[in-house]
């Protein structure tokens, strides 16, 4: 599972996405955009436009499945509760929760750290320059394994993943200014944005 506010989703989340799936030789990746943020900020737009930039960023790719579930579950977006439900509903399949190296550094202060780690092994996406912080290095030295075994969870693997240098709030920084966000995400999620002129300031949406 690959977790985010996807506000908008761009072609770097897509591209981690696909790296993660090759590399560690999953049978899908979940997409699971989030409904109210825990540790970031709140997504500016409406949850069915983003699951809806979402769902035609990865039309045609069976592999990369967009998972509805946060955005319809009352509350707080815990990735605990996700992962408890997917354990309901695929209990003979393992589960690998996808975190950058940002997220993983705070990954201690979660809401139930130690529950995700019986449910789901980490991948942890980084390039190799990566800042780790020290109070999570400990955990990742207990746990690193060299390749993921289905028949163990609580196993963090690293995954060396593409990192282009997009984000979501350049993206909407950009728009904001009047300008192009040509090939920084999808021609189909652009269509949308376009559409219902997501992400203008104030002056050029008036």
């Amino acid at each position: 599972m690959f977790g985010g506010t996807f506000d908008p989703v761009h072609n770097g989340h897509l591209r981690v996405a696909l790296d993660a799936l090759e590399a560690l030789g999953l049978s899908e990746v979940r997409l699971i955009p989030l409904a109210h943020a825990v540790h970031r900020d709140q997504p500016e737009t409406p949850a069915d436009l983003r699951l809806a930039m979402l769902e035609a960023a990865v039309r045609g790719r069976p592999m990369l499945r967009v998972d509805a579930r946060e955005l319809r579950r009352e509350g707080p977006s815990y990735t605990v509760d996700t992962l408890r439900e997917l354990r309901e509903q695929i209990p003979d399949r393992p589960l690998c929760l996808l975190l950058g190296a940002d997220a993983f550094n705070g990954f201690p202060r979660w809401h139930r750290p130690e529950a995700i780690l019986r449910m789901a092994n980490i991948a942890l996406l980084r390039r190799p320059d990566a800042a780790i912080a020290p109070e999570v290095r400990e955990l990742i030295d207990a746990r690193r394994v060299e390749r993921l075994d289905r028949r163990q969870t609580g196993r963090i693997v690293d995954c060396p993943v593409a990192q282009l240098a997009i984000s979501s709030s350049d993206i909407r920084r950009r728009l904001a200014a009047g300008l192009s966000i040509d090939y920084l995400v999808p021609d189909a999620v652009l269509e949308i944005i376009q559409r219902h002129r997501l992400y203008r300031s104030a002056e050029r949406s008036g």
